[in-house]
């Protein structure tokens, strides 16, 4: 849903939003049927900002809210700001335990009331010119030859403060950028600093799947990811494959690992090689989905071995006891070297790219007519010697 009337979207405050990025991190409230028995939570209200940023806030006054409906809450230490109610009652009262956050050291801000037109009026001039003052911003940073990138940069709805979010790798001095901004744009300023992660999830953008991106859609936290998800899950420890927008590993790496990780506690262990009649076997790869194990005998003519999970293990055990089995007694199955290729359709060859391309009849036309006149010139050319 785009606004709070019903509509799906379409109207002018919504097209803003999207503008900003602010309807791309979606929730939905799986508590909204549930009333508190209590009543302690039911005043708890979720209101989500640009793109990723959300806050909590507390409703007071009472006011009938509905999920989707703009409202403006209270500012960071004065003012107001203008968001979109995402959740509340008792899943805010949730979110807020998960994120571990104290209210004591940290209190949870008051909701003043739905916005009025006004309000929206003045929030949607003040998103039109951001861009241009990012861009005014980051040759402000040249300038003074900062080692940091701007990525992003948001206006209280209220136009009394502007947070400037950056990227760096180093400890920036950035007092005299700040008066500079205050002198130049007229508000309060902020300089927060984000990871490169939450750079790519403010940016947005498309992943190598098609889709947009997880930290920019649904995402609310980015666990870390190691090499060891992509190992498990037999993939190429290539960094071009493997890693993201962002320059880091990718998130959906940690999706399907437990998932692989369950499955390959059957699995005997990758570095104990077999012992047959026939020769040494060692382990060359895995197929986690089908169960299979891939074996390349040092001993023999074969290629590759394939193996079940079962007879792998029974092997292995056979190997402790002493004792060498002959393959033939297991189900074994050698791959063969020569494969050959075929289309979907079973009628293409690859080495169709081989191929010399077939001169068209005007090409071979103008071959003739270029020989005939070296011929002719040739022979002019003998006639005048003579």
């Amino acid at each position: 849903m785009g606004c709070g009337t019903g509509s799906g979207g379409g109207c002018d405050t919504c097209e803003v939003s999207e503008k900003r990025g602010s309807l791309n991190s979606t929730v939905f409230d799986w508590l909204y049927q549930i009333e508190d028995p209590k009543g302690e939570n039911k005043n708890l209200v979720e209101v989500q900002f640009k793109q990723d940023r959300k806050d909590f806030y507390v409703n007071t006054k009472n006011i009938n809210l509905n999920s989707g409906d703009w409202v403006a809450v209270q500012g960071d230490k004065s003012g107001h700001d203008i968001g979109r109610v995402t959740m509340k009652g008792e899943l805010v009262a949730l979110q807020i335990q998960r994120k571990n956050r104290d209210v004591q050291k940290e209190p949870i801000k008051q909701l003043y009331r739905i916005a009025s037109k006004k309000d929206l009026d003045t929030w949607k001039d003040v998103v039109a010119n951001e861009d241009q003052v990012l861009v005014k911003a980051r040759r402000i940073v040249e300038e003074y030859n900062l080692e940091m990138k701007l990525s992003s940069v948001e206006f209280q709805a209220d136009n009394t403060k502007a947070t400037f979010y950056y990227t760096a790798e180093k400890r920036v001095d950035f007092r005299e950028l700040i008066r500079q901004y205050s002198r130049n744009f007229g508000v309060r300023i902020e300089m927060r600093q984000i990871g490169v992660r939450q750079e790519a999830a403010k940016l947005g953008g498309l992943g190598s799947c098609g889709r947009e991106l997880c930290c920019s859609t649904w995402m609310t936290e980015f666990p870390s990811v190691s090499t060891g998800a992509a190992r498990y899950q037999q993939l190429s420890i290539n960094p071009q494959k493997i890693s993201g927008q962002c320059g880091r590993l990718k998130c959906c790496l940690n999706f399907e690992l437990d998932g692989y990780t369950e499955a390959l506690k059957e699995f005997p262990n990758t570095k104990t090689p077999l012992k047959l009649q026939s020769g040494t076997a060692k382990f060359v790869k895995l197929d986690v989905f089908k169960g299979r194990l891939f074996y390349f005998n040092l001993d023999s003519s074969e290629d590759l071995i394939e193996l079940s999970i079962k007879d792998a293990n029974k092997i292995i055990e056979l190997n402790k006891s002493g004792d060498c089995p002959d393959h033939k007694e297991y189900t074994f199955e050698a791959i063969q070297k020569e494969t050959s290729f075929e289309d979907a359709a079973g009628r293409d060859s690859i080495n169709r790219f081989d191929e010399k391309p077939k001169t068209s009849r005007r090409s071979q036309r103008r071959k003739k007519f270029k020989k005939k006149i070296k011929n002719r010139q040739k022979k002019s050319n003998n006639e005048n010697k003579e």
